[in-house]
């Protein structure tokens, strides 16, 4: 079954911001409506919005340079190429059938006990972005950049590109790059120009309205933008721009960030960005395009990643990661520096500093598990450092075994490490299913530990009898560790010794990245002694801190720790989102209305919110 809607809009100079409510969706969790929320989750799937948006002829009205940033702010990188391919790509790709599978939740259904929902124990990464400006298979580059970033978002995925008659057309759906998009999707986009986007939501409904990139109206004409990460000032924003008048469709940060562009009096249009950007706190990567321009910034601490690429035809690339230029055979130029705004146009590329900014705090978890192995993030290779993190673990922590095996696939590279520095044989003891979706119907007769099962087989011939180091990337609640160890038991390991690729995880993170509340978090409850107990391994050792830090060397004061030490470097204020717009998947309301999803930000003595500037910080403070 396939839904489309398509929508053109006239806009003219004088059109004032507008915001459309989109209908509420809820999922009912009964057992009479779970086969009809899977029939609508299965036609969801396929759901594509697509959207148009026409200039006025006046549109192109003069918007003069403010003085707030002189000319020789302004940087020149490149200059404009004319921008031509020599071949054409010619896509077969068909949509799949439509995804099936009915999203898990936290809550219990007592009704439905042959049901069975899986989450992996893993902290998420929200999402990935893509920009690509001067050529002319736009839409198929960010198509195929998307792709390539699927393993930072699997529940969205859209494209917006700019065509040369001044139209914004997006095309937005549920599910993976290759569900939402087909031959006669990317047809529908033209245009030299385009963003993408690939979005996570933690465990719940994943809905249409919620997919980016977001295309939104202001007086001056339409902007589109894509956003990788978390605003920790969001609630407080958010209610003072109500308070002023403003329409809230979603509850995502994301649509923040569009609203103080509206309001903004700066001109031209990229000093809008700037002064928007000026009053968010927390993380952000994003790229914006208009009718002419795209536009990558970074927040001022860099917490989430963001690289710059240009093809042989001259064609500017922003993405998440480097192997997204890889896939498109973009040339690696360099990263977007903290806080840095790249303004690509027909003259080039101009750059400028959003702020003073400070030192960086890149989130270390994009080289212990987020990225691919084979990026380039922050200027470091994931895969050697994943491999040095094997290789500390093996000096500090040996144990005699027989073979090394890892959690596939992302404990797979130290794993490598480990046995190399340890002398010991690295064979496949867990085989990964990389077909499983999240939810399946046991088999009246339970079976134990059959989530793990279904995408963990253990490998008898290379575990039987055998002393066993298994090498992971974290540990985060336990409970999957717990069933990793027991499966390899059964399979007739001898000693099983679990190895962690990171330092214990203590605290939430508030910056872009899903991890549950520092309840829930094993290790912020328990000693390394009792969580070895816990998940029943004969031996259990983590990746020190100090440690992380010496194989950083002098750019360990460029990563942000918070989640191993508790320390954020942006104060959280109010209730911050756990991830992206996870509270607005089916639901509208006041932000106190809506339960979960939500984390408490720091208070004062006083029990006050603290809602600290850049400027008032002196280093980290603890939460």
């Amino acid at each position: 079954m396939h839904l489309s809607h398509i929508s053109s809009e006239r806009v003219g100079p004088l059109m004032k911001s507008q915001s459309r409510i989109k209908p509420t969706h809820i999922l009912l969790r009964s057992r009479s409506t779970m086969a009809a929320t899977a029939a609508a989750t299965s036609a969801t799937a396929t759901a594509t919005t697509t959207s148009i948006t026409r200039y006025s002829p006046l549109y192109k009205s003069v918007e003069k340079s403010s003085p707030a940033f002189p000319k020789h702010c302004f940087k020149p990188l490149h200059k404009a190429l004319s921008f031509s391919l020599t071949h054409k790509f010619r896509s077969t790709t068909a949509a799949k059938n439509p995804i099936s599978d009915v999203i898990s939740s936290s809550e219990s259904y007592p009704d439905d006990e042959n049901l069975i929902f899986d989450d992996d124990d893993k902290p998420r990464e929200e999402c990935g972005v893509v920009g690509i400006y001067g050529d002319p298979e736009a839409s198929r580059l960010c198509y195929l950049a998307l792709h390539a970033l699927q393993h930072r978002g699997q529940e969205g995925a859209g494209i917006v590109t700019a065509t040369p008659e001044g139209v914004l057309k997006s095309v937005t759906g549920v599910g993976l790059v290759s569900e939402v998009f087909n031959q006669s999707k990317l047809d529908q986009l033209p245009g030299d120009n385009a963003i993408g986007h690939v979005r996570y939501s933690t465990a719940g409904q994943s809905m249409l309205k919620n997919v980016q990139p977001f295309v939104a109206g202001y007086r001056f004409g339409r902007v589109g933008v894509a956003h990788n990460g978390n605003l920790v000032n969001y609630q407080t924003l958010r209610a003072e721009l109500e308070e002023n008048g403003s329409i809230f469709g979603t509850s995502s940060d994301t649509e923040v960030v569009l609203h103080l562009i509206a309001i903004s009096k700066q001109r031209p249009f990229f000093l809008r960005i700037v002064e928007a950007c000026e009053k968010l706190k927390g993380a952000y990567s994003m790229v914006f395009l208009t009718e002419d321009k795209l536009v990558a910034v970074r927040d001022p601490y860099g917490f989430r990643p963001l690289v710059m690429g240009k093809r042989s035809n001259g064609a500017i690339v922003f993405a998440s990661e480097t192997c997204a230029l890889d896939l498109i055979e973009a040339k690696y130029e360099r990263e977007v520096n903290p806080g840095e705004v790249l303004i690509v146009d027909k003259d080039g590329v101009q750059s400028l500093c959003l702020m003073p900014h400070p030192e960086p705090k890149s989130c270390i978890f994009e080289h212990i598990y987020f990225s691919l192995p084979n990026s380039v993030v922050f200027g470091k290779s994931v895969y050697e450092s994943r491999r040095q993190f094997g290789e500390i673990l093996a000096t500090e922590s040996p144990v005699d075994c027989d073979v090394v095996i890892a959690v596939p696939d992302s404990g797979v590279v130290a794993a490598i490490g480990y046995a190399n520095k340890a002398g010991v044989p690295f064979q496949q003891g867990l085989i990964r299913s990389h077909y499983v979706g999240r939810t399946f119907i046991e088999p009246s007769q339970r079976i134990r530990d059959f989530g793990v099962k279904l995408k963990l087989s253990p490998v008898r011939a290379v575990l039987e009898g055998k002393r066993v180091v298994v090498v992971d990337d974290s540990i985060v609640r336990g409970t999957t560790s717990s069933k990793i160890v027991r499966l390899l038991k059964e399979a007739g390991a001898k000693e099983v010794h679990m190895r962690i690729a990171s330092p214990p995880i203590i605290a939430s993170c508030y910056y872009g990245v899903d991890t549950p509340s520092s309840e829930e978090l094993i290790s912020n409850r328990m000693s390394v002694d009792e969580i070895r107990d816990f998940i029943g391994c004969d031996s259990l050792a983590f990746l020190e801190i100090d440690s992380l830090k010496k194989m950083l060397k002098g750019d360990s004061g460029n990563f942000c720790y918070a989640c191993f030490s508790g320390n954020y470097p942006v104060v959280p204020s109010g209730l911050v989102k756990r991830v992206g717009d996870f509270v607005d998947d089916g639901l509208n309301g006041s932000i106190g209305s809506i339960d979960g999803g939500w984390l408490e930000g720091s208070k004062d003595v006083k029990g006050e919110d603290l809602d600290v500037n850049y400027e008032e910080q002196d280093g980290k403070v603890p939460v």
